[in-house]
């Protein structure tokens, strides 16, 4: 069992990729792949594995960053630790509309 729970792959990414089921309430540590940096995040729901956790808060309509690239809008207010899928996040491969 590796050290870390999820993985992050640019500094500036709002959301670490689960490699490892998050359970609510848990402190997970996340690995940055280009370097030693790791950080600590306490996940507000259960992140399953491959799916996204906020390292960063996001207010409704802001751009959320994974792999330095921009994946989509908040649909609502991200906290940190948030659970971050299609509940919260429109996705930048469809029209984001209003």
């Amino acid at each position: 069992m590796s050290s870390h729970k999820f993985l992050f792959h640019n500094l500036e990414d709002h959301v670490g990729v689960a490699v490892e089921e998050i359970k609510a309430g848990q402190t997970a540590t996340g690995a940055y792949l280009e370097g030693d940096d790791q950080i600590n995040v306490t996940a507000n729901q259960d992140i399953p594995l491959g799916h996204k956790i906020a390292l960063k808060p996001a207010r409704k309509g802001d751009i959320i960053i994974k792999y330095g690239e921009n994946i989509g809008k908040a649909t609502q207010d991200i906290m940190i630790g948030d659970w971050v899928h299609t509940h919260n996040l429109k996705t930048a491969r469809w029209d984001y509309g209003n």
